[in-house]
């Protein structure tokens, strides 16, 4: 390594080591920019895009909703019109202010000319607002140097009215920080024009000073809550989802909870018919006792997996109780106690009734059950009838209400909004289908139908499953535990 290598690097190394607190110093290294550098940096490039770059965006001016208070009540015809208002009232605007123009100038060649000058901008802001503005500032000191223009400097009369247009129209269809550039521009020509023209400007700037920056005031308030209006809608819209979200997992918990012990019973009945199936055999091959013991052992082991399972699902506070699990043979318990609440409900059965599989009646009996909850909670007093079908394919039901008496013998109960949840997650879990809506004379209807196969025949032995029961039956129907706004009206 020769001397002036060595030298160089001791030269890089010093400066690695040394602070950086020469920034006059063309060798220093490199130091962060201040935040005031940044900032001013920062506002020099918005200047640049908003009154700049954006001075040639294409940006046409949208058709009105026709939803609003003010049009919802017009005829067809008259609201399609209505649509078109915004674009109306600014070439109106525009055409009033051109013959105001030409009406003021005192030479007929200048006439046309100024009216036409100040015509262009304010129709111009339809499709490219910002160029719009730029248009009309030079519109304006042209304008003020024609022969036969009276009027004051450096705005006359027209003049002023299209400036003070074209910054409105800016300002609503524009960022409030564009709109705040164009008031300052609008600034600096006033102070100009003051300047340099050798008159007294003080009252006609003043003036456009001050209305514009009401006017620009107004429509930035206006956008401030246009854009908290937004944001409270975002967050309402996240939240319901997020609410919904949430009673759709608790319906799934519920509805795990009470399919659990319908599950465990059938895999104790193949663990206990899988130990004794040797034994109804006079001497049963080893390939056989093997079979069964294979059985057994992977029907215990589901069994265990379902109670962990049901371990994470289950709440804290959560009491399993001794009661069965009802089925459709319960419906009529469950019909006399909605009586005894006020309702007449009555019941017609079709078809040749047959035992269906447990997880159906299950699910048929709860949805039976909300169904004629939100009768008692959103349509007091009205009657009900509960139609079940026995098909080849599964079972239909059918709960319709009729409209509430007038007047009602109740007020109606706001609900939750769980009930439809509940009831469209046990038909989706079984693969079925429902409709729920008002009816012609105003009653509600919930149609379901569950596919079914026959229910297995019962096991000789009395089945002990090595899971403790672990669900619940639902509270009765007038406890107000399942409710919902669709179940009525």
């Amino acid at each position: 390594m020769t001397e002036t290598t060595r030298t160089q690097a001791r030269t890089q190394a010093q400066a690695q080591t040394q602070p950086r607190t020469r920034p006059d110093d063309a060798f220093a290294p490199y130091q962060p920019r201040s935040p005031e550098y940044r900032a001013a940096a920062q506002a020099l490039r918005g200047l640049r895009q908003s009154l700049f770059q954006d001075a040639f965006a294409y940006r046409p001016l949208p058709r009105r909703g026709t939803d609003g208070p003010l049009t919802r009540w017009l005829p067809g015809r008259l609201r399609e019109y209505a649509a078109w208002a915004p674009h109306l009232l600014v070439g109106g605007t525009g055409a009033v202010i051109a013959l105001i123009a030409a009406t003021a100038a005192a030479n007929d060649l200048t006439a046309p000319v100024y009216g036409l000058a100040l015509l262009v901008p304010v129709l111009l802001t339809l499709v490219r607002p910002v160029g719009a503005f730029w248009l009309v500032l030079a519109a304006t000191a042209v304008t003020s140097a024609l022969p036969g223009v009276d009027g004051s400097r450096p705005w006359s009369p027209p003049a002023f009215a299209a400036h003070l247009t074209v910054l409105t129209v800016v300002a609503v269809r524009t960022r409030p920080r564009t709109a705040a550039w164009m008031w300052g521009v609008t600034a600096c020509y006033a102070a100009a024009a003051q300047a340099l023209g050798g008159y007294n400007y003080d009252n006609d700037s003043t003036a456009m000073l001050v209305l514009s920056a009401l006017v620009l005031l107004v429509v930035t308030v206006r956008h401030v809550h246009q854009e908290a209006e937004r944001t409270v809608t975002a967050q309402q819209t996240e939240t319901e989802h997020e609410r919904s979200r949430r009673t759709l997992l608790e319906e799934r918990t519920t509805i795990a909870r009470e399919l659990h012990d319908v599950v465990a019973h059938h895999m104790s009945v193949v663990a206990i018919q899988a130990e004794a199936a040797p034994y109804r055999v006079q001497d049963p091959p080893p390939e056989l006792e093997k079979a069964f013991a294979t059985i057994r052992e992977n029907a215990v082991a589901a069994l265990t997996e379902l109670r962990r399972v049901l371990g994470v699902v289950r709440a804290e506070d959560y009491a399993a109780p001794d009661a069965p699990q009802p089925t459709l043979a319960d419906l009529d318990t469950l019909l006399a106690n909605v009586r005894e609440a006020g309702p007449a409900v009555s019941k017609a059965v079709t078809g040749a009734v047959r035992e269906l599989p447990q997880g159906v009646e299950l699910s048929a009996y709860r949805i039976v059950q909300e169904a004629l909850s939100n009768v008692l909670r959103h349509a007091p007093g009205a009657d009900a009838r509960v139609e079940i079908g026995y098909v080849i394919g599964g079972l239909g039901l059918r709960v319709v209400n009729d409209p509430p008496p007038a007047p009602s013998t109740g007020r109606p109960s706001p609900g939750a909004g769980h009930g439809l949840t509940g009831m469209r997650e046990r038909v989706s879990m079984l693969n079925g289908e429902m409709t729920a809506g008002p009816t012609r004379e105003g009653g509600y209807e919930v149609t379901v139908f569950l596919p079914a196969t026959p229910a297995a025949p019962a096991a000789p032995t009395a089945p002990t499953s090595p899971v403790a029961p672990t669900t619940s039956a639902a509270p009765a129907v007038g406890s107000g535990a399942v409710d919902d706004a669709g179940g009525a009206i």
